[in-house]
């Protein structure tokens, strides 16, 4: 059976809409049409595989709170409940939403499933620990900004299209035997360390790219070049050859250096 190449979730929220919780602008007989207009794309669902691979990436668990960017007739966020997470979609199409909140009635998941009429822009992700989305890649691109200002260790899962340069922290893929939209892109999203350190043996200057950071650590006579990753609100960095691992806290970080496999503990304070 050919794959769908977008997803349920695919009625992307374009231009401003007015946030309420959709009421059904239709009859309780409403069903979505492969191909129908939204705003601004077509409606074409998408496989329930690709939906679950996305979760797993993500590692859903009920801890999570999961907002669905564009969420259609309503599967991922039903799913992402059946997990025991609580979930939000954000739709453009009053009748999806309505159809969707029908869809959680069914299955018994309405408690944790919500839905919501809304501009994807105008919305608080802020409090989201997962953010799914299938959008078009000018859309993601647009979205970044707020993304990367979401709490570190926000996980963000892409069906399909990436974020450009962010590049993806994984990457999953359906079987060989998927023809298109088979790949899921996740991101957790970095701490700030971009700036001076203290540090106790030195000054350490990082410079940083989106989850890649670079730099200097200086201490007496040695200067040393700095080269490392921040995953979350966790650095890890080499430097003249000695390993650091720690938790960025704000303007602290902290943690253990090793060295010829002796641990130290280490910490640095922004200046």
């Amino acid at each position: 059976m050919k794959r769908s190449p977008f997803r349920y979730g695919w009625a992307v929220v374009f231009g401003l809409c007015i946030a309420v919780t959709g009421a059904p602008a239709q009859t309780r007989d409403y069903e979505p049409q492969v191909g129908q207009a939204g705003k601004d794309v077509v409606w074409v669902p998408t496989d329930q595989a690709l939906v679950d691979i996305m979760l797993d990436l993500a590692k859903v668990t009920p801890a999570d709170y999961v907002i669905d960017l564009g969420s259609g007739d309503g599967r991922t966020v039903i799913t992402a409940a059946k997990r025991g997470a609580r979930a939000l979609g954000i739709e453009y199409n009053p009748d999806m939403v309505a159809l969707s909140i029908r869809n959680a009635e069914k299955e018994g998941v309405s408690g944790r499933a919500s839905f919501m009429k809304a501009d994807l822009f105008e919305t608080d992700l802020s409090e989201a620990s997962v953010i799914t989305m299938f959008l078009l890649p000018s859309i993601n691109l647009k979205l970044r900004p707020t993304l990367l200002g979401l709490r570190p260790g926000t996980r963000i899962v892409s069906n399909s299209f990436t974020m450009e340069e962010w590049k993806a922290d994984q990457v999953a893929n359906l079987p060989e035997s998927c023809i298109t939209w088979c790949t899921a892109y996740l991101w957790i999203v970095p701490a700030a360390v971009q700036g001076i350190w203290e540090m106790g043996e030195g000054e350490l200057e990082l410079g940083q790219d989106f989850q890649m950071v670079t730099g200097s650590l200086r201490a007496g006579h040695l200067n040393a070049l700095v080269s490392g990753k921040v995953t979350g609100d966790r650095i890890d960095f080499d430097a003249a050859g000695v390993h650091y691992t720690g938790r960025v806290e704000g303007d602290t970080m902290s943690g253990t250096r090793t060295s010829g496999g002796a641990d130290a503990p280490w910490k640095a304070v922004r200046r």
